[in-house]
């Protein structure tokens, strides 16, 4: 049969009750890195050991391609080493005893020995590790040690890559060289790259789609720049770290100016029209920081007269280029907006504690989400 290159190249459905709650549904297609992301305790390594065989799930299925790995209903269950299955642990799991060299080399023992050297150098070489076979993983740095965790699991020539937060481990320098050169090996290799990750930003920088799970179960699958402005519930926006997230009423649906209008906290806020919330229900609504206009205090600009909006900054962070202010519009009700601009931009406005500044909210930023109670669960 032939396969159309846009096919999942592996899927996977999993149920159980114990020990760790699951019920997932999740495919990942060859060249694509699909990235889980969510709290300790939602699944995520677990799914990774059920796709590698290296656990049983009470309902599951496992396929790649054609070839079922796991069916639980028709009692299939492929061990590890015949799934083929390359994987890349937090720890590196490396062999102390062997030299770079030849911990590579023990996963390629299925190939004539003579090959083995050869190929083994040629991963190292890939990994930008050439000249360091004769080491032992104690003489390595954890990026290095990191590289030859990922060329042993490349050795065995992987129809998927399993990476369990593989960069954690690492300072963050180290870190961002390490994802760089995922990315290059990400296009040279054409196989599905399954990465659990605790860092949106990770996941951000290396995920074409990313999976969002908390307790168990995925809540929403996408690229992660969707999922950013249009998570599907107040939930989701928690777990991707929007900070801006409230609820409101919806006072009109105006069709004709294709609008939706909000009650939030005595103020009228207009978003894009989102029909599907009726005019008196609640609901909850969340807006980007890059979605927020500062208000320029020389030049005021069109874009300003959307959902205008006055306030103190109470919080002010200069990180990574950018000025990162917490700007207080309700002083009785604690009413507090994350605001992000570059940095030049806060410094030609003079942008400082307790400085008065202008805001708007721009109405195509403002994506709205079931209610539900904002009051912290966890």
């Amino acid at each position: 049969m032939n396969r159309n290159s846009s096919d999942p190249a592996v899927q996977v459905t999993l149920q159980q009750r114990q020990p760790i709650p699951l019920q997932v549904e999740l495919h990942c297609r060859n060249g694509e890195l699909l990235a889980l992301v969510g709290p300790s305790g939602s699944g995520k390594t677990t799914i990774l050991r059920a796709i590698a065989g290296l656990c049983q799930v009470h309902r599951g299925r496992v396929v790649w391609q054609e070839e079922v790995w796991q069916d639980s209903a028709q009692r299939v269950f492929l061990p590890t080493h015949r799934r083929q299955v390359g994987l890349v642990f937090q720890q590196y799991a490396l062999f102390p005893h062997m030299t770079v060299l030849d911990n590579i080399q023990q996963a390629l023992l299925p190939i004539p020995k003579a090959m083995r050297r050869t190929k083994a150098l040629q991963l190292l070489t890939m990994v930008h590790l050439q000249g360091l076979e004769n080491r032992y993983p104690r003489t390595l740095s954890g990026g290095q040690q990191q590289r030859v965790a990922v060329a042993r699991a490349l050795a065995r020539q992987p129809r998927i890559l399993l990476l369990d937060e593989p960069f954690s481990a690492v300072d963050q320098v180290t870190r961002r060289k390490l994802q760089r050169e995922l990315i290059g090996l990400k296009q040279s290799l054409a196989i599905p790259i399954i990465l659990v990750t605790h860092d949106l930003e990770e996941a951000s920088l290396l995920a074409e789609r990313m999976a969002i799970l908390y307790r168990g179960k995925i809540l929403q699958t996408g690229s992660p720049e969707y999922i950013g402005a249009h998570p599907e519930s107040a939930t989701v926006a928690r777990l991707m770290n929007q900070q801006n997230l409230f609820d409101a009423q919806v006072l009109e649906q105006d069709a004709l100016s294709q609008t939706t209008r909000l009650l939030w906290r005595g103020r009228k806020l207009e978003a894009a029209y989102q029909p599907q919330y009726p005019v008196g229900q609640r609901c909850c609504w969340v807006i980007p920081s890059s979605d927020i206009l500062l208000h320029r205090r020389e030049r005021p600009s069109r874009g300003e007269r959307e959902n205008p909006l006055q306030g103190e900054i109470v919080e002010y962070l200069e990180s990574g280029g950018l000025a990162n202010m917490l700007v207080q519009i309700d002083r009785e009700e604690a009413t507090h907006l994350a605001v992000n601009v570059p940095l030049h931009v806060a410094r030609r406005n003079r942008l400082a504690l307790q400085e008065k500044i202008g805001i708007s909210l721009l109405r195509q930023g403002i994506h709205l989400m079931p209610y539900q109670s904002l009051r912290r669960q966890d």
